[in-house]
């Protein structure tokens, strides 16, 4: 990589994208609606259940111009979701900004474990185990979506849900791979627990991305 493109990458004015799509959103407070979802490549935090594993590595995905995925997103939708990977790993405020000068909405799905760049409208936070989020991402995030594996997922959800703002949805979401064993606990646990809620993966039930 040469050295122009190393300073745009770092400017997030090129980001390593992995793939851009129109979609419903299908999880959290937003599930149902339309949104074009932006997925950039890089992460480190490393889950196990991770579904989009393909997305670790950042050299597999393309440098590609941030002007270029914003005309892409006007042609479809006036929200987006930028996702990853782990999209902090990156600074978001030069896609964003721009974004925003369209008019259009700004959603990012993190773990909230690099510092918070970017414009935002919502701020969904889903914490991992592996790399803690920071204050500054607890302290504003709009939605809090606990991911359980396991029974022990409920006590750091617990953990967490302490850490956020007292604005903040909860949502509880049975990792996929394990839901027909999860589900039902959740379903226990918010109907002892009302101030969380179940966010389902409704988008793989429909068969779109």
């Amino acid at each position: 990589m040469n050295k122009e493109t190393k300073q745009l990458i770092k400017d997030g004015k090129m980001l390593p994208l992995m793939e851009e799509f129109y979609t419903i959103q299908g999880e959290g407070s937003h599930t149902g609606t339309a949104a074009y979802f932006i997925r950039i490549g890089g992460c480190d935090v490393g889950c196990h259940w991770c579904d989009v594993k393909e997305s670790w590595d950042a050299n597999l995905h393309p440098p590609t111009m941030t002007d270029l995925i914003v005309a892409n997103t006007k042609e479809y939708a006036n929200t987006v979701v930028i996702t990853g990977g782990e999209p902090l790993m990156w600074s978001l405020d030069y896609i964003t900004q721009k974004l925003k000068n369209q008019n259009i909405k700004t959603h990012i799905e993190t773990s909230g474990a690099y510092n918070l760049s970017g414009f935002w409208d919502w701020i969904c936070l889903s914490p991992k185990k592996n790399k803690l989020p920071l204050k500054e991402v607890l302290d504003v995030a709009d939605e809090l979506k606990m991911i359980i594996y396991n029974k022990d997922d409920f006590k750091f959800a617990e953990d967490q849900a302490l850490k956020v703002n007292d604005t903040c949805q909860l949502f509880l979401q049975p990792e996929w791979s394990n839901r027909e064993k999860m589900t039902p606990l959740i379903v226990d646990y918010v109907m002892n627990n009302p101030k969380w809620k179940i966010s389902l993966q409704t988008h793989k039930y429909l068969n779109i991305p």
